[in-house]
C-alpha cells in the first residue's frame, strides 16, 4: 500500500513537472536567442543578425526555422570574413 501511494505521488509530481517545463520552454528559448543577439550581429552583420535573432526568438517560427535550416543550410548567410573576401579590382591590376 505504501509503495502504491509513493508510486502515485511520484507519477503525479513528474507529470506536473513535465507540464511546467513544457510551458516554460518558449520563454527559455526566447531568452537564449536574445542572449545570443550580440554574437549573431557580429557573425552576420547588423540587419541579418537582428532578423535572424527575431526569427529565432519567436517561439513556433524559431523552431520551424531551425528545423528547416538543419536540412537546407543557413537562410541568412554570415558576412564574408577577411579570408573569404574576393580581391578588389585595384588588387588584381
Amino acid at each position: 500500500m505504501i509503495k502504491t501511494l509513493l508510486r502515485r505521488a511520484v507519477r503525479a509530481g513528474g507529470s506536473r513537472l513535465a507540464v511546467k517545463v513544457s510551458k516554460s520552454m518558449p520563454l527559455v528559448g526566447t531568452a537564449i536567442a536574445i542572449g545570443l543577439v550580440g554574437y549573431e550581429i557580429k557573425k552576420k552583420g547588423l540587419v541579418k543578425g537582428l532578423v535572424n535573432t527575431a526569427l529565432d526568438a519567436t517561439p513556433v517560427v524559431g523552431v520551424a526555422k531551425n528545423v528547416i535550416e538543419t536540412f537546407t543550410g543557413e537562410w541568412l548567410p554570415d558576412k564574408p570574413t577577411k579570408e573569404t573576401k574576393l580581391p578588389s579590382k585595384s588588387e588584381t591590376t
